[in-house]
């Protein structure tokens, strides 16, 4: 007989936007959490290396899309190409990529069949040794597209080293938005961490992203960092979680030790910042215990 090996759980920790402070919380729950495998799906810009400060083991190149490639020996010059693009892209043969769209409409209208579509190298994925355990990142090239495919990708290495290693537990943290990237990084998981922030686009991107959550029929908690800056807002975020049914798993203040940390590389349990770390490990319990 077979054997199979259990899947393992996954945690993503998500923001709606830029700037709450989730990857403080996704590299204090790497700490926290025995028997992980952490994935960072930020792949734009990602910056959970920059505390957990990976030794790089394996790295792949990442092919995303596919860009246009002149044959300029058996090009005519015949200018259809220059013609058809929209984006004014291509000239005597010569693609200009940072224009390019990549719609292959060029490589149809050719009459010369010298355009060929190839694929493009789009950035590298990584996986690494932490002290905290492995770690799944990648980087994405600049302007270049299909982040979520990237996103994909870093997720499916995690859970298979996961497997392999019988480990419980793949934290995700999560990109910013609503957008692709952040479908990928939540499809299939077994629940999210909203982190949120008392301030009107906060408050706009933690409703929008929690009716993400809840299409995918996703478990959400909230957890409001950086409550004290704005009590009143803080107030509406808890009524709308409230109302909603939604769990606040905690509110996390405003300490000048938590920039001390992550300038220092190190997470807020590692720091021991103080009223912040103590708050930290009560809203990893109801998350990853309760």
């Amino acid at each position: 007989m077979t054997e199979t090996k259990t899947d393992p759980k996954q945690l993503t920790i998500i923001s709606g936007k830029g700037g709450t402070g989730k990857t403080t919380f996704t590299a204090a729950f790497a700490q926290l959490t025995e028997n992980k495998v952490m994935a960072d799906c930020d792949v734009d810009a990602a910056d959970l290396h920059l505390i957990l400060t990976p030794t790089v083991q394996k790295s792949s190149p990442f092919y995303g899309g596919r860009n246009p490639v002149v044959d300029l020996e058996n090009c005519t010059r015949c200018g259809v190409c220059t013609d058809v693009c929209r984006f004014d892209a291509i000239h005597d043969g010569v693609v200009d990529l940072f224009a390019c769209d990549h719609c292959a409409l060029c490589a149809h209208a050719c009459p010369e069949h010298v355009i060929k579509m190839e694929d493009a190298h789009s950035g590298d994925w990584f996986v690494s040794d932490t002290r905290f355990g492995p770690m799944v990142h990648a980087k994405l090239g600049i302007a270049e597209e299909n982040s979520g495919k990237l996103v994909t990708v870093v997720r499916k290495e995690a859970v298979d080293i996961a497997k392999k290693q019988g480990r419980s537990w793949v934290i995700v943290d999560g990109p910013p938005g609503i957008g692709c990237p952040v479908t990928a990084a939540l499809a299939g998981v077994n629940k999210v961490l909203i982190i949120t922030e008392p301030t009107l686009s906060g408050i706009h991107d933690m409703e929008r992203v929690l009716s993400l959550a809840a299409h995918f029929n996703i478990p959400a908690q909230v957890c409001i960092n950086k409550y004290d800056v704005h009590l009143a807002n803080t107030r509406q975020i808890e009524a709308y979680c409230l109302q909603k049914g939604i769990e606040v798993v905690g509110e996390i203040p405003f300490h000048r030790g938590v920039i001390e940390a992550m300038v220092a590389g190190k997470t807020i349990v590692e720091a021991d910042v103080p009223e912040v770390a103590p708050l930290m490990r009560q809203v990893w319990e109801k998350v990853m215990v309760g």
